[in-house]
Order: C-alpha cells, then sequence, then structure tokens
C-alpha cells in the first residue's frame, strides 16, 4: 500500500530525491564511498557546496549581497543566536503569531528588549494581524516574522516593507512560493519541511548584518564565521547540505518556484474547499485571509471521531495527520513534497467518513 506523509516535519522529501539518494548512498558518482563518507575539504563535497549555494541563489532569487550559510541546531537555535549577533540597539519588535515566534521572544528576552508590535494570541492565533495595526519602533534592531505557523495553521500572505530590517523565520514555507529576498535583512529556515532531513537551518543573511556581530560572542555562535568560511570553519552537517542540493535539482526540473506555488495552490484549495463545504463538520478555525497552504488545521464534531478518523486514515496510508498535541485536531502538512494525488485521496476519505459517521 502506498503510503501518504502529512508529517509537520520531518517531512516527506520528493521521491525523485529519495530515489537518487538511494542510488548515491554507497557510491557517490564513481567514487566508491557515499557523500556522506566523504572529507568536508574534499573537492567533491566542496562541489556540492558550491553547486547548492547557485541553486539555491538561482531558484530562490538570492541577491549577490546576501550570504547564504547552513547552521547546526535546526531555526530553535537562530531564536537565540539572531538577537545575540543582531540586536545592536538592545531592543527588537516582533510579531507574536503562534508557538515559534513566542520562542523566538523568549530567547530574545535574553539579550535585550523584546517588544512585541503586534499579536494575535488573544484570538488563539487564528489570524495574521494586519500591517496597518502593527506598532513598530524607530530604534528596534530588526523586526522579527514567522512566516508560517505549523501549529495554528496561519501564513503571511504577502509581506511588509520595513524601516527596519525584517527577520524572517520561513521553516515551515521556505520556497514555497517565489518572495523577493531583497526586501528581507535575514531569511533562515529548519530544513526539515521543504527543504531537506532535519538538523541544520539554512540561513540567508544580508551582508551588512554580519558586522554588528560584538566581538565578546563564541565562535561557533558568530555569522562571520559561517559566512567568512563557506560555512566550513568546522566539518558542516555534509549529509543534508547534499539532500538539500538534490531538493534543488528537483525544484528546477518542475519549473522552479512558480510551478511549485501553482501546485501549492491546488493542493490547499482541494483540501480547504472540502472543509468549506462540509456543512461545518470539518472545522477550519483560521480566518480566510490568513489560512496557510502548508499546514491545514481542521476538527470534527467530536474527539471520538477524530480518533475514529484518524484509525480510518492510519489503514488506508495516511500518515501523520494527527494535530499538535498543545492544539489537538488533525493536521495536514501538505509541503512541496505532497503530490497532489495524496490530497486528493485524503479528500476521497473526508467525504467517504462523513457520508458515514
Amino acid at each position: 500500500m502506498q503510503v501518504f506523509n502529512f508529517n509537520a516535519g520531518p517531512a516527506m522529501l520528493p521521491v525523485e530525491v529519495m530515489k537518487r539518494a538511494q542510488q548515491e548512498f554507497l557510491d557517490y558518482k564513481g567514487t566508491g564511498c557515499g557523500i556522506f563518507e566523504h572529507s568536508h575539504r574534499a573537492s567533491s563535497f566542496q562541489n556540492v557546496l558550491d553547486t547548492t549555494n547557485a541553486n539555491i541563489r538561482e531558484v530562490f532569487g538570492v541577491p549577490e549581497n546576501y550570504d547564504i550559510v547552513y547552521i547546526q541546531g535546526g531555526a530553535s537555535m537562530q531564536f537565540a543566536m539572531i538577537p545575540m549577533n543582531l540586536m545592536n540597539t538592545g531592543a527588537a519588535d516582533f510579531v507574536d503569531t503562534g508557538t515559534w515566534s513566542s520562542k523566538a521572544i523568549k530567547e530574545a528576552k535574553l539579550f535585550g528588549e523584546a517588544r512585541i508590535a503586534a499579536q494575535s494570541k488573544d484570538d488563539k492565533y487564528t489570524y495574521i494581524p494586519k500591517f496597518e495595526d502593527w506598532k513598530l519602533t524607530d530604534d528596534a534592531s530588526y523586526v522579527h516574522i514567522t512566516s508560517n505557523n505549523t501549529i495554528y495553521g496561519t501564513q503571511y500572505a504577502s509581506f511588509p516593507k520595513t524601516k527596519n530590517p525584517l527577520i524572517a523565520d520561513m521553516s515551515s514555507d521556505i520556497m514555497s512560493r517565489p518572495v523577493n529576498v531583497a526586501d528581507f535583512g535575514m531569511i533562515y529556515a529548519g530544513a526539515q519541511k521543504n527543504l531537506g532531513p532535519s538538523g541544520l537551518a539554512l540561513v540567508i543573511i544580508r551582508k551588512d548584518l554580519v558586522e554588528r556581530t560584538p566581538a565578546n560572542i563564541p565562535t561557533m555562535l558568530k555569522y562571520s564565521t559561517y559566512t567568512e568560511n563557506n560555512s566550513l570553519y568546522n566539518t558542516p552537517p555534509t549529509f543534508g547540505i547534499y539532500m538539500i542540493g538534490l531538493v534543488m535539482e528537483w525544484m528546477k526540473s518542475v519549473g522552479g518556484l512558480v510551478e511549485i506555488e501553482k501546485m501549492n495552490n491546488a493542493k490547499a484549495a482541494l483540501l480547504y474547499d472540502v472543509i468549506d463545504n462540509s456543512d461545518g463538520y470539518f472545522r477550519n478555525p483560521v480566518q480566510k485571509d490568513s489560512r496557510s497552504k502548508m499546514n491545514v488545521v481542521f476538527r470534527l464534531p467530536s474527539e471520538e471521531l477524530e480518533a475514529k478518523f484518524l484509525k480510518m486514515l492510519g489503514e488506508n496510508g495516511m500518515i501523520g495527520l494527527k494535530g499538535h498535541r498543545s492544539v489537538g485536531g488533525l493536521r495536514a502538512s501538505i509541503y512541496n513534497a505532497m503530490p497532489l494525488e495524496g490530497v486528493e485521496k485524503l479528500v476521497s476519505l473526508m467525504n467517504d467518513f462523513r457520508k458515514n459517521n
């Protein structure tokens, strides 16, 4: 039975990427060993790194005045590294739209003043605050946002232009659509949603921001350590970078972010349509203009029915649909690698379950 993986992360990867990695696992391009066995100083890995960086620039449209680096510790490490390195005025603005932005705020408070410019906590994080309602401060070092919220199923439909550098945690929707990278001072993302396996964060940072870092920051927590050494100061997560490289090649093969966005729009529209036309049987709590196209959350009339539905889904090869433990319900994570076929099967099962229950 074919299994469709709807987990929020680590998430499914494109089948083509997994097959390519499988083919090269024991013998990378005739070298006699896998890429994860190669020295990070070897020409074979240097080629992987250079090609991956070049493809990220091409696919995501990264300008030359931005550095691309890979840092272990995932996005959660960045919650601390950002204020350590970049909070040069002693304060920063934050928009609180869920669990992960709250965690970023908590870490920032260790290094300075974390000002809440806007929040949707009072309404259980069911929407993205409108830009005109944000209360930004002139002396903030930066403005931090979380572009997509995996737990609550909300997503920024667009991004504001801010006076101070805009920093975005794009862990769960990076490269799911085109964005203007030049509108941001920094974009970072844990790899395990749309980019590759877990264990590292992709960091895209404007070169001038790197110069802010105070001298007393530990070496491995300085952005300059990574930018000045092309992520090779110490042994980087070589296999993770290799996998990101394969994902970049896959993105190019399907037509880049314009085509990927079309596919993601189609999947999300199909799933939200069955929810909206179920006469309230399936309920999505998010305001429509803030709905995520990556993580679709919904509830059924009772927890008993939800448990029964999850059991039926598992019996039909649909895994990872249980909602986050903090909110319950169900969650379908439909990242780039989820094929339309998987969403079509989910929608069919939802309709059948509603008729029979």
